[in-house]
């Protein structure tokens, strides 16, 4: 590649993954790359700085056989990664997964698999302000509460029990600024017709509802959305650790199938509002199946100051709750 050119976005990655500790000096880092010039951008970016940081790096693609040209697309990856002298792997989908979340779903199980096997510590991802801005978009307009507003932490554990982290570098650079590096430095893009299908809900918030806000109400909307999600993201942080500890001081959880779950009423209703609505959910998010909505929290938090013998309508699964003096006894789940 010759000698590594230098820019202020390669200065601001820098400073960002130093203020942020999110790849270790000396880490065994793996880079999903789509071929797109977020993810070629992110691999530049990190194979310009590795003199700096001393990384292992190594490359993933995922080929979800949603378009003809799939398979070149995954050749164009692994010759780009040839040119820079990185290992590449290639997965190619079992299945064509019908939804968006499903394909997801499919490819942090590749990445798991993949660092696993190259004994990788972080798995970067090339996430832009204008990813999690859209996200944000996208999770409030399907009624997610707090914890969906966040959208895309700049790292988190690839899944519960991981010790792996998946690393989001660049979240405070837009879409606009990574397409302006790939084109400073010439880096070769795989174009990815499927960005522009207005089927999927994404693309349209991408192509026609955040380009009207930006043009009728605020410009820089990317950016402070992106910046609203940041916040969140700490504020969430804070709820769960308070929620957390109120959790283990008011609920029981059933120690068989055969129980039922019991939550005290007293140390809820002293508690506020939102880590009551907050350890509620824990709940119903441990003892039902289905999707729990806003409706659901509702009716358990009504019955903290109800009076007793009152009891909710059917849960999903079955489930009744019912006030016994301090308690609020759910029961009946189907099995």
């Amino acid at each position: 590649m010759g000698e590594v050119a230098w820019s202020a976005i390669h200065a601001r990655v820098h400073r960002r993954l130093k203020m942020r500790s999110l790849l270790p000096r000396g880490a065994a880092v793996l880079v999903a790359v789509s071929g797109g010039q977020d993810s070629v951008g992110l691999l530049r970016l990190l194979v310009d700085l590795r003199p700096k940081w001393g990384w292992s790096l190594r490359v993933v693609h995922c080929d979800h056989q949603w378009r003809a040209d799939s398979a070149a697309n995954a050749e164009f990856v692994q010759q780009l990664c040839q040119a820079w002298g990185l290992p590449c792997q290639v997965a190619i989908a079992d299945t064509k997964y019908a939804t968006e979340a499903a394909a997801r779903q499919w490819r942090y199980r590749v990445f798991a698999e993949v660092a696993a096997q190259e004994c990788c510590t972080q798995v970067a991802t090339g996430h832009t302000a204008s990813d999690r801005a859209e996200t944000l978009l996208y999770n409030l307009l399907r009624g997610s509460g707090t914890d969906g507003l966040q959208a895309l932490a700049w790292q988190r554990p690839l899944a519960t029990d991981s010790t792996v982290s998946v690393v989001r570098p660049l979240l405070d650079l837009t879409r606009q600024q990574t397409g302006e590096f790939c084109r400073q430095f010439e880096l070769p893009i795989w174009p990815d017709a499927t960005n522009q299908d207005t089927r999927y809900a994404r693309n349209r918030i991408r192509l026609e509802l955040l380009p009207y806000l930006q043009e009728h109400f605020n410009p820089a909307a990317e950016l402070t959305l992106a910046n609203t999600a940041e916040l969140l993201t700490a504020e969430v942080d804070l709820l769960e650790t308070m929620a957390g500890e109120l959790y283990e001081r008011a609920v029981l959880p059933p120690a068989t199938e055969a129980e039922d779950w019991r939550i005290q009423r007293s140390p809820l209703k002293s508690a506020p509002l939102a880590l009551r609505r907050r350890v509620l959910r824990r709940v119903l998010q441990q003892a039902i199946v289905a999707q729990v909505g806003f409706e659901h929290v509702e009716k358990l938090v009504a019955l903290l100051t109800a009076p007793n013998g009152s009891q909710s309508d059917p849960f999903p699964g079955g489930a009744i709750a019912v006030v016994e003096g301090d308690w609020i006894v759910m029961s009946g789940f189907d099995p």
